[in-house]
């Protein structure tokens, strides 16, 4: 299993620990040619969305990234990587790689002085440490998505197929759980896609049913 994580700003350097940690290889992509080897997996940390979102399409990472979500490559992102991924932002008409079917809203509580520290159930993991910093939470979600963990009223973890977002950083914690779950997604697209076909054609005229 190879983990991309997109290294152009923010919180990367946390999520590359967290995976070495868990004794999965991981890579930094900044530019096009990093993404020329194959990877199972790619993480876009916090930090700035505007920011990320303007290298994305500076650099021409952009559109090959969205593709490959699209396609079906797992993806996490946490807190900046939540609202790129989001398709709709509450209070912000700029909108990103808008693969995933969640409202988000940016900077839901407050600025600098909102961040603080809790914990709460992570469906399918138990109760963890989250860490919010100028954090955005899901206003909502569609019904191919389920939200995963909630801080009071409010969704702060969701996934839909292959695609999970936290508005909370568990690389800033000790915790690794979210990761193994996000490894376990990964691993289970590699299975999927190494299984034999079921709607295989075969093209034989040797063997025909009727």
């Amino acid at each position: 299993m190879r983990i991309g994580v997109l290294a152009l700003q923010g919180a990367f350097i946390e999520h590359e620990k967290m995976l070495s940690a868990l004794g999965i290889a991981s890579f930094e992509i900044r530019q096009v040619k990093d993404m020329q080897a194959p990877f199972d997996g790619l993480i876009i940390p916090g930090g700035e969305s505007t920011v990320q979102g303007k290298l994305l399409r500076e650099l021409g990472l952009f559109e090959p990234l969205q593709k490959k979500i699209q396609n079906g490559l797992p993806v996490f992102g946490t807190c900046a990587g939540l609202l790129l991924l989001a398709k709709n932002i509450d209070n912000d008409r700029r909108l990103y790689l808008s693969t995933m079917d969640i409202k988000a809203v940016r900077n839901a509580y407050g600025r600098q002085l909102g961040s603080f520290e809790t914990a709460a159930a992570f469906k399918g993991i138990g109760t963890l440490p989250m860490t919010f910093i100028r954090a955005p939470y899901i206003a909502s979600i569609s019904d191919n998505t389920e939200a995963l963990a909630q801080v009071g009223s409010k969704i702060v973890a969701a996934r839909q197929g292959n695609q999970l977002v936290t508005a909370f950083h568990p690389e800033l914690t000790k915790d690794l759980r979210v990761h193994q779950y996000f490894a376990k997604i990964v691993k289970q697209n590699q299975e999927r896609s190494n299984a034999p076909s079921a709607n295989r054609v075969i093209e034989s005229d040797s063997v025909k049913c009727s």
